[in-house]
């Protein structure tokens, strides 16, 4: 099985004044250690990698590898819908010691099956680093067929799949064709539970930055086969997990950890701060958990 299981943390990237706040971030990567999660995953989504020049996301993937030294596994975001930028950063990920990619289907241009599976075998082959592929076909406009998923079937380089299509049956029908071979990690915190039950090894998650403590606590349960643990650890973080998605990711994350005194709530456009009334809904989700 791939190290790339339980619960691993979409990191966010902490700004401050425009920049890359490095203090704030080796802050966050301790906490998320001290907390007990399985790995790191910095440059994704959740890190803004879209608005990240190329110097910033090398500042990030080294200062979370160095920060972490070596204490859980940093799968670092390596996604374009270039291929030769994917690769580009792949390079700057494997050269600042990152363990492995996660890498998004490429986005806007909407490439067919065979364009995924080009992109994707072309950054296997020129990083040679282990790549958990990432399915979000609301953000990138193209879905990774199951016929394409396994021609990697043979690809060593290939070690799992985030699938974060909100759709169960999907991830049920990824984990019966290919669950023996690729690690498949729910997307979505709000279905951490069904997909692990399904057999899934875990999930890359939104949610920890905020809570890691609980998110873990709900992994943990699952892997252990403690079911009743799960499920009311899954009721315990059904209402922060719906608040961390009030607004776009990760808005709502970054006003929750600046609320905790952890960075600022720095947003780059064309992302802004939450309304006041997506403020509240956050705040009361964290009283609710007792985060304060």
């Amino acid at each position: 099985m791939t190290m790339f299981a339980g619960a691993l943390t979409a990191l966010v990237t902490p700004f401050r004044d425009g920049q890359v706040d490095e203090q704030a971030l080796r802050g966050l990567v301790d906490a998320q250690v001290d907390a007990g999660i399985d790995g790191l995953v910095p440059c994704g989504t959740t890190g803004e990698s879209a608005t990240l020049s190329d110097a910033e996301y090398d500042l990030v993937v080294r200062t979370v590898v160095d920060q972490a030294k070596g204490r859980v596994p940093v799968l670092a975001g390596a996604g374009s819908a270039s291929t030769d930028h994917a690769i580009a950063l792949g390079s700057v990920a494997r050269a600042a010691g990152a363990d492995g990619l996660l890498s998004v289907v490429p986005y806007y241009n909407r490439p067919t099956q065979h364009g995924m599976f080009a992109h994707f075998t072309a950054l296997a082959e020129a990083i040679k680093l282990p790549t958990v592929l990432y399915n979000i076909p609301p953000r990138t406009g193209s879905d990774l067929a199951l016929s394409t998923l396994e021609r990697f079937a043979d690809n060593e380089t290939i070690v799992g799949i985030k699938e974060a299509t909100g759709n169960v049956v999907r991830s049920s029908q990824v984990l019966a064709a290919f669950g023996d071979r690729f690690s498949v990690l729910s997307g979505d915190d709000c279905l951490t539970l069904p997909i692990m039950a399904l057999g899934g090894a875990g999930v890359i998650s939104v949610t920890a930055n905020v809570a890691p403590t609980e998110v873990t606590r709900l992994v943990a349960a699952m892997r252990a086969g403690d079911l009743a643990g799960a499920r009311a650890a899954n009721r315990r973080l059904a209402p922060l997990n719906g608040a961390l998605f009030v607004e776009s990711n990760p808005t709502p994350a970054k006003f929750a950890l600046a609320h905790l005194g952890r960075m600022t709530d720095e947003v780059r456009l064309p992302l802004v701060r939450p309304s006041e009334a997506s403020q509240q809904v956050i705040l009361d989700a964290l009283t609710g958990l007792g985060i304060r």
